[in-house]
């Protein structure tokens, strides 16, 4: 999918692929569509197709009068009918001519707040301000779904405290997951706004360094938070497999002690059921007493075991 979209009077219009000072976004390309769009701008073929590769690391390259940003935003996921996890992939940014290009893999939540008018001061004719925008953008979802991983990693420390199923387990590796994905990016996409920082890549205006600044700062809390939720995590999965391990301990214990008391009665009768002469096998109350016998043992066998903590 190609749309181009551009700033007029301040409102940002659906226009043609060729318009000047416009914004072109592309989500899963074909062929065809990326070499029209390298025809009709002039951007490089490899620098469409770079981000289209789930595997490719967040950076910079300068080529020809136009430059490639790479980083990593972040995007949910879904496994399974409740397990929701986090993953990143990436965004390519080019700025060539007087085209802004941005490349994806799928839609993503940062750049919807742009064409959904979220993002009140866009302007496709300042790109460096643009580029730097979706930077600040993409750390601010880092910031807000780690938030979330917080709450939900919450919610299943309460939940796993009595339980003795892996479901809750299985959710926090997924967590667990999502948080190394995050830590990861974070870190690359730190690098790339370093680097864009120190050198001359994008011409910037004062205000433009102080959104760099504020780039940076979000990514760095991001990172920080990122990194104190996964040692969290870690600690509380470690803890949660030995609760989940002790409660069914707890459960074996007493069905093992259940079966000693079940077997004490059975035991009597069994001893007095043989075809062997008893004491008293002609009183009438025979049947009788043997069971209040068999009863009371029970009983006692249980009080000693409650006692010694064995139920």
């Amino acid at each position: 999918m190609v749309k181009a979209y551009k700033t007029i009077e301040n409102k940002l219009n659906i226009v043609d692929n060729k318009d000047s000072h416009n914004w072109i976004n592309i989500i899963n390309p074909s062929k065809e569509e990326l070499v029209k769009i390298s025809e009709e701008t002039g951007a490089l073929l490899e620098f469409l197709e770079a981000p289209l590769d789930s595997e490719e690391r967040p950076r910079i390259d300068i080529e020809d009068d136009q430059v490639l940003f790479i980083i990593n935003v972040p995007i949910e996921e879904e496994e399974g009918e409740s397990l929701i996890i986090y993953n990143t992939i990436p965004l390519g940014i080019i700025i060539v001519n007087d085209h802004f290009i941005t490349v994806c893999l799928e839609e993503t939540n940062c750049l919807q707040d742009f064409i959904t008018r979220s993002v009140k001061t866009l302007s496709t004719l300042k790109k460096t301000r643009f580029a730097l925008q979706i930077f600040y953008k993409t750390a601010t979802y880092y910031l807000k779904f780690l938030k979330f991983i917080d709450r939900k990693t919450g919610e299943l420390e309460r939940s796993l405290h009595g339980s003795m199923q892996n479901e809750q387990l299985i959710k926090l590796l997924g967590l667990e997951k999502s948080l190394l994905y995050f830590t990861t990016s974070l870190k690359a996409n730190e690098i790339v706004m370093k680097k864009i920082f120190r050198t001359n890549v994008l011409p910037m205006y004062e205000e433009d360094e102080d959104l760099l600044e504020d780039v940076l700062t979000e990514t760095r809390q991001a990172i920080e938070m990122s990194e104190i939720n996964s040692n969290i995590l870690t600690g509380l999965m470690d803890a949660f497999a030995s609760i989940i391990s002790n409660n069914l301990n707890n459960v074996m214990k007493i069905l093992a002690g259940v079966t000693i008391i079940l077997a004490i009665p059975t035991m009597v009768f069994s001893f007095f059921g043989m075809n062997l002469p008893m004491p008293f096998d002609s009183n009438p109350l025979m049947t009788l007493l043997i069971f209040i016998m068999s009863i009371m043992i029970a009983a006692s066998v249980w009080y000693l075991m409650r006692k010694k903590n064995m139920l």
